[in-house]
């Protein structure tokens, strides 16, 4: 049997929202990207939503507006994809990485730690789906001490008074946080909208806004679409709508809009996604749970929590008392089998780029052991019973084999 790790959701839903883009002459931004937007201020809750063409080119745009630069210090988990620090690099700025929970998620008290007078603005990220404690963080940059170390750098910054909480959502769509959608807890959420994600536009992001008083979100989500296009007046829908050609150039923008044949995909996704997609991935999610449940070296990734549900976007399975040699091991005989499985992630530290700025994985012992033992598994909708079984069964063959030798 060969199961690939995460396949698009292709069904005939998305294909006719698709064609109807193509036939209707128009493949840019215009109206399918206007109806994404949408539904996703509906699903995460947000006062707006800013479809761009990835989640990096959203976070890139959040810091622009922030006016996060050199000299500024973001704090990020060691935790995570790379694009997370990426990002801050790209603006000139130093990621700040503190260690994580054994949840996988930051850790609140190193995050308070790592606070000085350059910090613009936190990262946190749902890894996997399972939300932050988004209290806590909220407290931390409301705190009175916290505050006063603050020294904000734009006019935007004055008017946060306090560091800015930017999560990293890009595994967390359809995720809860005390009831509500996770993407609302944060000033500003970026969704990923990548090949792999819980819906996807082949490439994708979105920029969910929750600004807080004195901020008016509409203006900001203006700001946004605007300087995602070249800083330009006038979208090409919107000169060919209104009949007129002339535009102004008035900020330095990106270049960084989602088209409709993108949109096409997610809008048919997302239309399904509550009552069909993230339930099947819940089944799978669950159907894992139960298999590997009466395994002793086996250590589930939650679902859910008094406070949080996770949006089950892949399943973090880690294998007590391993060491890294000895998963790698493991994978490579699950691989044999014909399951294609996954590590997430590679901690920061532990890249070459990241190395060379003189980080150090020693000094992130929790995000280490995260690593070092976990195997995700797949999870997506199409995935059939059989199927889910002969993942578990080849998983515990392939663990049992290395662990007992």
């Amino acid at each position: 049997m060969k199961i690939p790790f995460s396949p698009p959701f292709i069904d005939p839903q998305v294909e006719k929202e698709v064609l109807d883009t193509l036939h209707s002459g128009w493949i840019t931004s215009g109206p399918k990207v206007q109806a994404l937007e949408r539904e996703m201020v509906i699903l995460s809750g947000a006062a707006a939503c800013v479809c761009v063409n990835s989640w990096s080119s959203g976070a890139l745009l959040v810091l622009k507006w922030l006016g996060v630069g050199p000299g500024d210090e973001v704090i990020v988990p060691a935790y995570t994809y790379a694009a997370t620090a990426l990002v801050v690099l790209h603006v000139g700025a130093t990621p700040v990485m503190v260690d994580v929970l054994e949840d996988f998620t930051v850790d609140p008290e190193a995050i308070l730690k790592a606070i000085t007078g350059k910090t613009k603005a936190i990262f946190p990220v749902d890894i996997g789906g399972w939300p932050c404690d988004y209290e806590k963080l909220k407290a931390i940059v409301e705190r009175a001490d916290v505050k006063k170390k603050f020294r904000p750098g734009s006019a935007i910054q004055q008017q946060f008074g306090r560091i800015a909480l930017v999560s990293d959502a890009a595994h967390s769509i359809g995720a809860l946080y005390k009831g509500a959608p996770s993407a609302k807890q944060c000033d500003i959420s970026i969704y990923s909208l990548h090949a792999v994600k819980n819906i996807t536009t082949a490439e994708g992001g979105v920029i969910c806004l929750n600004l807080p008083d004195p901020f008016d979100n509409k203006e900001v989500y203006d700001w946004m679409k605007l300087n995602a296009l070249n800083g330009q007046t006038k979208d090409a829908f919107t000169k060919t709508q209104s009949g007129g050609w002339r535009y102004d150039i008035v900020s330095l923008g990106l270049k960084i809009n989602m088209p409709d044949i993108c949109a096409a995909i997610g809008l048919a996704q997302i239309r399904q996604y509550k009552d069909c997609l993230l339930p099947a991935r819940k089944r799978v999610f669950d159907a894992y749970k139960k298999g590997f449940g009466n395994v002793t070296w086996a250590q589930l990734p939650l679902s859910h929590d008094e406070h949080r549900v996770s949006s089950f976007h892949i399943y973090p399975l880690r294998i007590k008392g391993i060491q890294e040699a000895q998963r790698d091991s493991i994978i490579e005989r699950i691989t044999a089998a014909g399951v294609s499985v996954n590590v997430h992630f590679l901690p920061l530290p532990m890249l070459t780029l990241f190395k060379s700025h003189g980080y150090d994985i020693s000094e992130y012992p929790v995000a280490y052991d995260n690593y070092s033992r976990e195997i995700s598994l797949p999870i997506y909708p199409q995935l059939t019973n059989d199927e889910i079984q002969y993942i578990v069964t080849t998983v515990i063959e392939a663990v049992e084999s290395i662990v007992a030798a």
